[in-house]
């Protein structure tokens, strides 16, 4: 990783204010026009700009400076940090080795039958693959599509658990929700517009048994059988 100054106008601001350093030299120090260091000093530029301390950062050392107060010729030279931070890696598809290239198709077809809720763009990033053979897998037109056997690609280690459940948390993400199952109720919108009952009609009371009915009604039956006989 290549050492750069941090905040180089407050750097310079700091340097103008409070060291005997040249014009030049903190022009070379920080990256910056030997006229804008000027305009710093005569306070046409950089006017809301705080100043930051380049040895409290670790970036310059008393002695340094001192050295080039000494010498309007010596150019500074930046401290090499304490602990360095790792450049980010390139964004782009994943490298898949050589050894392993071979298993890609077989990967692809697992996570299509297995998680088509998956975008191409996401597969490309678990397994390396371009989206044109992701297409042939899908469609049964690749060169290999009959040798093809669905495999996982964390088995394979063409990516991690982590990654393969991060795309698919993300992809559940957008789905689109479930079609309801069976009997639901009618949203708000349609219920508001159907027209209301002026009366409810009441379900019939049972009547109450009358005693002597049932008994005239029992005679009645006997003396009828009685006649048939």
């Amino acid at each position: 990783m290549a050492n750069k100054l941090l905040m180089p106008k407050a750097t310079a601001v700091w340097l103008v204010d409070n060291t005997a350093l040249s014009f030049d030299q903190i022009a070379e120090f920080c990256k910056l026009h030997p006229l804008e260091v000027r305009a710093i000093a005569d306070g046409d530029s950089a006017q809301g700009i705080k100043g930051m301390d380049p040895v409290m950062t670790g970036q310059l050392t008393r002695d340094e400076i001192a050295r080039g107060e000494a010498n309007p010729d010596y150019r500074l030279k930046l401290s090499e940090p304490k602990v360095r931070v790792p450049e980010a890696k390139r964004k782009g598809p994943r490298y898949t080795p050589l050894s392993k290239r071979q298993d890609r198709p077989n990967a692809i077809l697992w996570l299509l039958r297995n998680h088509p809720e998956l975008k191409d763009a996401q597969i490309s990033r678990l397994v390396g693959t371009t989206k044109s053979t992701i297409e042939q897998i899908r469609n049964r037109t690749h060169w290999n599509s009959a040798n093809l056997v669905p495999m996982d690609p964390v088995t394979l280690g063409l990516c991690s658990q982590i990654d393969l459940d991060l795309e698919v948390s993300r992809a559940a993400r957008h789905a689109p929700p479930p079609p309801p199952v069976g009997d639901t109720l009618l949203p708000a919108s349609e219920t508001e517009k159907l027209p209301v009952e002026e009366a409810v009609q009441e379900e019939p009371e049972e009547k109450e048994l009358d005693a002597d009915a049932v008994f005239a009604k029992l005679s009645s039956l006997r003396s009828k059988d009685n006649g048939e006989e």
